[in-house]
């Protein structure tokens, strides 16, 4: 199913909730797309899946040599508009380590509105008060307000520890609400 179908199919998945991404609705990758570090000369590696239990899996190893020290899986879609929604649910299962769930307003934004969480090792929903992203850019906090709740095309997760170390976030669906 492309990522086309999949937003259609959200409108259906009840009032006051849209499905941004559900792995066992759509095993298509085809807009998600892996950023390591490599783009600064960095060493780590991730990469995204779907796994036999149908979740999306974002996994690899986080290297610091060559200043390196991050991995993110980005999904890019169709903008829509999110001034009914105040929060984004994630079904997700986690290794205990922290992440950022990120949210671009407009992709040709150079700059992210980013919330961090931690993950538990159990099945765990995360929810993230869209009032509560702040804007980032390269790790750096900027003067500018929060998310500013008008439009979404992009999400993603990052793991950024400042430490070497293997990762893997189990993702079942992405729901704003």
């Amino acid at each position: 199913m492309t990522g086309l179908a999949i937003l259609i199919l959200s409108f259906m998945s009840g009032v006051g909730q849209f499905l941004i991404y559900d792995f066992k609705k759509s095993d298509d990758l085809l807009n998600w797309e892996i950023i390591n570090d490599g783009v600064m000369g960095g060493l780590s590696k991730g990469t995204v899946s779907v796994n036999e239990d149908g979740h999306g899996v974002f996994s690899g190893n986080i290297s610091l040599e060559n200043n390196g020290g991050f991995s993110m899986a980005r999904y890019s879609f169709q903008s829509l508009e999110t001034k009914e929604y105040n929060k984004v649910v994630i079904r997700l299962r986690g290794d205990g380590k922290r992440y950022q769930f990120r949210i671009k307003a407009n992709r040709r934004d150079r700059h992210s509105y980013v919330q961090h969480f931690q993950t538990s090792g159990e099945w765990q929903q995360i929810e993230i008060g869209l009032n509560d992203m702040y804007p980032t850019f390269r790790g750096q906090l900027l003067n500018m307000p929060n998310y500013p709740k008008v439009s979404m095309d992009e999400i993603a997760f990052l793991i950024a520890n400042k430490k070497a170390e293997s990762f893997r976030l189990e993702i079942d669906y992405i729901k704003l609400r």
